[in-house]
């Protein structure tokens, strides 16, 4: 069975589409409130291992959670415990649990071997799933149908274009021909008009006989009109907006304000939870399990998308501010900032002015 990504072009686009977002934003280790700069730990998330960077550690545990729910980090057969001095992210395809009377062991098969893992050697990232609470489920199950439909469709639309299935159009006449004298008239037709002549503008018939030109059938239509529904259903799978992939159905440039608002969605609403969730897995499953005083954060402060969004809080959090309905600490709470000393008392802009015992003229 050929990988979705290779069936289906537009899984693969979505997909890629993901990752080059995930990748923008860093991953930060802090400790104490404030950004490690140094550290074994910090050394890690920096370099992960002799052949992957950090941007690739995220880029890849991502891929294999959107193609197959999960993803694993190994931290490599030197391992002995405590901190890992590296990360290894391995083919969830690969991986097989089996299950003792109260010990989990992995098995991971190599290219050579089959190299047994220990529960406290991986760092597991799974998305529910409701058939099999130890591993994660292919997000693309429920739309094994819609791949498998676009994958026969594609490859009856190829050999409708390699075999030039259905001609351009068919020559008429009401006169009775033998077949040699239609091959002849098929032949000079071809001659004259055919494809390595399309700079010809000027067709002329005998008499009796007309061009009559040929158009897809409905079923070549409909296969069109399949493909482009599959292609919404994957993208919304993937929480992927259309603008964002770079389609429309407008004749319209993809610019303006519903372009900026389809990007600030796709983080917002995609994006930025998928992130939490990894730095929660991470939290559970390395820092706290580990010990350790550090935690890892993505810092989204530089994503062009979210500022805005940002000032766009700013302004309802000062006009708020300015009815009354929230003071300075209200905001920096929300915030998860720390409180100002101040903070709890209304500041009343200077031009408002009390309406009640006011002479009304």
């Amino acid at each position: 069975k050929l990988d979705p990504c290779l069936r289906r072009a537009w899984v693969d686009l979505a997909v890629g589409i993901l990752l080059r977002n995930v990748a923008r934003a860093d991953f930060t280790v802090v400790r104490d409130g404030e950004a490690a700069r140094s550290g074994p730990v910090a050394e890690l998330f920096r370099h992960v291992n002799g052949s992957m960077s950090r941007f690739d550690l995220w880029k890849e545990t991502a891929a294999w959670w959107s193609l197959e729910g999960e993803a694993f980090w190994w931290f490599g057969p030197e391992y002995s415990g405590g901190i890992p001095r590296e990360l290894n992210v391995l083919d969830p395809r690969r991986m097989r649990l089996e299950q003792g009377t109260g010990r989990k062991r992995w098995f991971y098969q190599g290219e050579r071997e089959l190299v047994p893992i220990l529960a406290d050697e991986l760092v597991h990232f799974r998305d529910w799933n409701p058939w099999n609470p130890e591993r994660g489920i292919n997000p693309l199950l429920a739309l094994a149908l819609e791949i498998d439909q676009d994958y026969f469709a594609n490859k009856a639309n190829t050999q409708l274009l390699k075999h030039n299935a259905i001609p351009q159009g068919i020559l008429k006449t009401d006169q009775t021909i033998r077949p040699e004298e239609a091959d002849a008239i098929e032949r000079r037709w071809e001659q004259k008009y055919g494809a390595s002549r399309a700079g010809r503008k000027i067709a002329v018939l005998g008499k009796g006989t007309e061009f009559k030109p040929l158009s897809f059938t409905p079923e070549v239509v409909k296969l069109f009109e399949l493909k482009k529904w599959n292609l919404y259903t994957i993208l919304s799978k993937y929480g992927i907006p259309p603008r964002v992939a770079g389609v429309s159905d407008e004749g319209t440039a993809l610019s303006g304000k519903d372009t900026k608002e389809q990007h600030a969605a796709f983080w917002k609403y995609t994006i930025v939870p998928l992130l939490k969730q990894f730095e929660q897995i991470a939290e559970t499953q390395f820092f706290a399990r580990l010990g350790l005083r550090e935690r890892g954060v993505f810092d989204l402060s530089d994503i062009p998308e979210l500022q805005e969004s940002e000032d766009e809080q700013s302004k309802r959090d000062i006009a708020e501010m300015n009815a009354g309905l929230k003071t300075i600490n209200d905001v920096l709470r929300e915030r998860g900032k720390e409180d100002k000393p101040w903070g709890d008392v209304w500041y009343r802009p200077k031009n408002l002015v009390p309406t009640k015992g006011v002479n009304q003229e």
